[in-house]
């Protein structure tokens, strides 16, 4: 659907009349009809007022296959493979708004063409330990991060009249006792960096759902807690879309009525017997709860189905497994892949000057698509690495495959024999390491960072047979690397890259693509590094207490002065480039002003590339304990060789501010603030500075 068409609808004003004459002609039951799930995925309409159901769909990385009505059992049907993107922690490697904007479009035209209202997604909870099973799921240890992509991919997935549910709000950082785990935290460790993502996402994204958490907050069940839905998301922030529960996630019907719920969705009892269906009726005709709180929840989502043209006859009807999709999913995994080490330029490899090239590993061969619980995806097609480099290479280069290691340890050492003869007798050694869905995985968490199946032998016996070893990690969790990583010349992250990721990793490995992925999440040498860990504060039982405060990710390792393995924003290049001319303006800040900065970034290499410059800022004089630097800016640049590009920010006072819990807000404090531009948290080519006023 073109804008003007869509700009054709009616306005704010008239869909509130529109959705007030309907509340006026419903009963009772219809209205409570609208507050809960009906089959796994659906919610009741209202037929005889042309108010229409309206259809979910699990969707981080691709429209989930069909499944009956009343168990998860799927269909079994030949019309519901799709296109399969990568998981948002690739996304947010690429460190690119446009991509995250396409990945959201491709989504929301696939969830129409299917006949889905909502995309169960996008998934942005912090990155608070690297054994979350859900990580690859996410974005970011950085909540400046995961607004930006999150804001882009909600506005890419509601241009095609699809609403994006946003979750899990909030704190749902492990899956470890998940649904049941009490997270407990301060006020300001919970403004600062465990909702802005969320806030985000209602206020520059517009996001028309939001899905509550299946932990409590504090005590109380995060789907009907009265804090979280009501006094920040509805009151302070001024949502006014639906809150989904997760899936039975919802313990209490006073609590759900009352407390901001709006739709309950789950799976383990009869529809009717849902916390928001027979239950509330009875409730509002016994004077327990006011039919005006029904009301509410029914023009929310009514709001809803207004927003996403569910009344338009000229609705987006979308389409999937296009040439487009595939398109984009491509250029999003050649953008995500990040090129973590290469020592004395063994990367790019030249077909040209190579004979033989041993690929070893199950991730080599592995597809990854169907795996992961809620995140699975019936892919149309997922190119392997294997297949990505039989594509590219076409016989001109020989491949001596073998599978080097499985889950079946009685095959351990067979498979490893195998791998060091296919190095041996090769130019090059590719070892496509990592995970699989069996760790990276809803429902449950890793106990450690080992790379499991022996990999770290393999790895070993691999480099001492031959020298010229890269690893390719395929995982969505950072994994220890030591000792191997320090004899290895070269190591890529490849996450999950979708459909295309074998196509990316192949023109990567060989050049025609140049790396250009950042990490959004600090790679720890050692999990006591980090600061869940190292207080005992990971998973916790009946309760989790968020001791680190805000100092989470690279805000605890560069405060603290811990070394990573890979820094915050670390990903290298085939080319080099340079940042020059650091200017901020105005050198002293008024009260309501911003800071204006600007820099050159010059491509100095040989080959096209791109870059995605960093902006931080430290408070020097801050009353409160800050952290070393926080990420305030980036953009993403690509540049011919010996080109160059001027780049500006503006650094606004809610840049400079941070909460206070003694005065209950956010507050800028005069005095020094240090500017550190860089190609990683801990690059940082220029420094400069301003002075926030009294």
């Amino acid at each position: 659907m073109h804008i003007t068409e869509k700009d054709s609808r009616p306005g704010l004003a008239q869909i509130e009349e529109q959705i007030s004459s309907l509340i006026s002609r419903m009963t009772l039951e219809e209205k409570v009809s609208l507050c809960h799930g009906n089959t796994l995925f659906k919610t009741a309409g209202v037929e005889r007022l042309g108010i229409p159901p309206l259809v979910t769909t699990d969707g981080p990385h691709g429209i989930r296959q069909e499944f009956k009505e009343h168990k998860f059992e799927v269909t079994g049907q030949t019309d519901d493979f799709v296109s399969y993107f990568c998981s948002l922690i690739a996304l947010a490697a690429t460190w690119n708004d446009e991509r995250a904007y396409d990945f959201g479009s491709g989504m929301g035209q696939e969830a129409r063409a299917r006949g889905k209202d909502v995309v169960l997604g996008p998934g942005i909870n912090i990155m608070r330990s690297p054994l979350c099973g859900r990580n690859f799921e996410y974005l970011s240890e950085d909540p400046y991060l995961i607004s930006r992509i999150a804001v882009a991919y909600i506005k890419g997935v509601q241009q095609q009249d699809a609403a994006a549910c946003v979750k899990h709000f909030a704190a749902n950082n492990q899956e470890t006792n998940r649904l049941s785990v009490s997270v407990e935290m301060d006020e300001r460790t919970l403004r600062e960096i465990y909702l802005p993502g969320f806030k985000a996402c209602v206020e520059e994204g517009g996001v028309f759902s939001v899905m509550g958490a299946y932990n409590k907050l504090r005590g109380q069940y995060c789907c009907h807690n009265e804090y979280l839905l009501k006094t920040i998301l509805k009151e302070e922030w001024g949502f006014d879309g639906a809150v989904i529960s997760d899936w039975s996630g919802t313990h209490d019907t006073m609590e759900a009525a009352n407390n901001g719920l709006d739709i309950e969705m789950g799976t383990e009892r009869p529809f009717n017997e849902f916390y928001l269906a027979d239950a509330l009726v009875e409730a509002v005709k016994n004077g327990l709860v006011e039919e005006s709180v029904v009301d509410d929840k029914v023009r929310r989502a009514l709001r809803l189905r207004f927003k996403a043209g569910m009344f338009d006859e000229n609705r987006c009807k979308g389409s999937y497994n296009t040439a487009k999709h595939q398109r984009a999913s491509l250029d999003i995994a050649r953008e995500a892949i990040t090129l973590l080490k290469n020592e004395k330029g063994i990367l790019p490899l030249n077909e040209n000057s190579i004979g033989s090239i041993a690929v070893i590993g199950d991730n080599a061969v592995k597809k990854h698509a169907s795996g992961g619980m809620s995140s699975e995806v019936k892919a149309l097609y997922e190119i392997s690495p294997l297949e990505g480099l039989k594509k590219k290479l076409g016989g001109k280069v020989k491949i001596n495959y073998a599978r080097g290691y499985s889950e079946n340890e009685a095959e351990a050492d067979i498979l490893m024999e195998e791998a060091v003869k296919a190095a041996a007798m090769s130019d090059v050694a590719v070892v496509f390491a990592g995970l699989n869905h069996d760790f990276d995985t809803e429902a449950s968490d890793r106990t450690d960072m080992s790379l499991p199946y022996r990999q770290p032998e393999l790895i070993q016996r691999i480099y001492d047979t031959n020298p010229n070893t890269i690893v390719v990690m395929i995982s969505g969790l950072p994994v220890e690397m030591e000792p191997w990583l320090k004899n290895v010349p070269a190591l890529l992250q490849a996450w999950y890259c979708g459909m295309e990721g074998g196509n990316a990793m192949a023109e990567v490995l060989f050049g025609d693509v140049n790396p250009s992925g950042k990490l959004p999440v600090t790679f720890p040498a050692r999990l006591e590094d980090c600061s869940a860990h190292s207080i005992g504060e990971f998973p916790g039982s009946d309760a989790v207490e968020y001791k680190e405060g805000i100092f989470v990710g690279y805000r605890h390792f560069d405060t603290n002065k811990i070394e990573p393995l890979f820094c915050f924003g670390h990903g290298l290049s085939y080319t080099d480039f340079e940042y020059s001319g650091l200017k901020i303006t105005p050198p002293s800040v008024e009260r309501g002003q911003s800071a204006q900065v600007s820099f050159c970034v010059t491509n100095t290499g040989e080959r096209d590339g791109g870059e995605t410059a960093q902006v931080y800022i430290r408070d020097t004089e801050s009353s409160l304990v800050r952290p070393e630097k926080e990420l305030k800016g980036f953009k993403k640049v690509f540049l011919k060789p010996g080109e160059a590009k001027e780049l500006s920010f503006v650094l606004d006072e809610a840049s400079m501010s941070f909460y206070n819990d003694k005065i209950g807000g956010w507050t800028a404090e005069p005095g020094a603030f240090e500017v550190l531009v860089g190609s990683s948290s801990r690059d940082i080519r220029l420094k400069g500075g301003f002075e926030l006023k009294k």
